[in-house]
């Protein structure tokens, strides 16, 4: 394992990074330990695609960014246009044409104490790295996924640096050798640990409905266009987990995953007949349709 995992962890401090107002690399990085970012994890966190060195619905994860501060009551250390710029400076500085641009504001350094303090500065970081997309195979063959009741907090709307909950369910896949944990709370679909989850019921692609439970994935509203796109029907609404488990297909979305193709859950195969534990035809569409978005959607 040391051998295979060294060189990711050398390429990784060798990643070109922001902080607080210079460019260094992330070997140079130094934050306090009073950062309430890491006593806390009292932060937010953006991941914005980049395609051929052009940043993927990048406005709208500046929206999405602005949206969690304001829940966070931080103000937004930066405008559109500096955080373009910082971004872009960034993909200029890593070789790799398609990357993943990781940002991260928190609350900053102040005194250990659970209420928010006043007029702190807000420590702003920065990074880069190429993209791991799926694999071809993951893509032709379809991934598996393990299911969990939902125990995280109740403020799934906020892409909180706070992940321990995350982390633990992604981890429960990881056991088994799956991709994902798809949660439940209630009964029904919110998300997984790091995607949205979609399924696919007599052509039309479902999502669960928006809520504080669940993290709005920029790529729910770009499934919407997309959908709108191929003329497949498009509805956000509470989804069951025996609905999960009768679905035609499930798909995934995520920054890095874009859509992905879900044939077995809890090692039992998705959908029916012939189709039954292969990527379906609603995943196909939608998948061309996301790679020509990408030559679009991008600046």
């Amino acid at each position: 394992m040391r051998g295979r995992t060294q060189p990711a962890t050398e390429a990784m401090h060798d990643a070109p990074c922001y902080l607080n107002g210079e460019f260094l690399r992330v070997s140079a990085a130094r934050v306090s330990v009073l950062d309430r970012g890491f006593i806390f994890g009292d932060g937010v966190y953006e991941v914005v695609p980049v395609y051929a060195r052009r940043l993927f619905r990048f406005d709208e994860h500046m929206a999405r960014l602005a949206r969690s501060l304001a829940r966070l009551r931080i103000a937004n250390p930066a405008g559109r246009d500096e955080w373009l710029a910082r971004c872009r400076a960034l993909v200029q500085a890593e070789p790799a044409d398609d990357q993943v641009v990781y940002l991260q504001i928190t609350r900053g350094v102040a005194p250990r104490e659970h209420v928010m303090p006043e007029g702190q500065t807000p420590t702003v970081f920065m990074m880069t790295n190429p993209m791991r997309p799926p694999t071809a195979e993951q893509r032709r063959q379809g991934v598996a996924c393990t299911t969990a009741r939902d125990f995280r907090w109740e403020r799934g709307d906020i892409k909180s640096t706070s992940l321990l909950g995350n982390i633990l369910a992604r981890q429960m896949s990881a056991d088994h050798g799956a991709v994902e944990t798809i949660m439940f709370r209630d009964g029904h679909l919110t998300e997984a640990a790091a995607s949205n989850v979609w399924i696919v019921h007599e052509g039309a692609l479902l999502g669960p409905p928006k809520s504080e439970l669940v993290l709005e994935g920029i790529r729910v509203e770009l499934l919407r266009e997309l959908c709108a796109e191929c003329g497949i029907a498009y509805n956000l609404r509470p989804i069951s987990e025996a609905d999960v488990r009768a679905a035609d297909e499930v798909l995934l979305s995520s920054a890095t995953k874009e859509v992905l193709p879900v044939t077995r859950i809890d090692g039992e195969p998705v959908g029916h007949g012939a189709a039954r534990g292969k990527p379906g035809p609603v995943y196909a569409r939608l998948y061309e349709a996301y790679q020509q978005a990408k030559r679009t959607m991008s600046i």
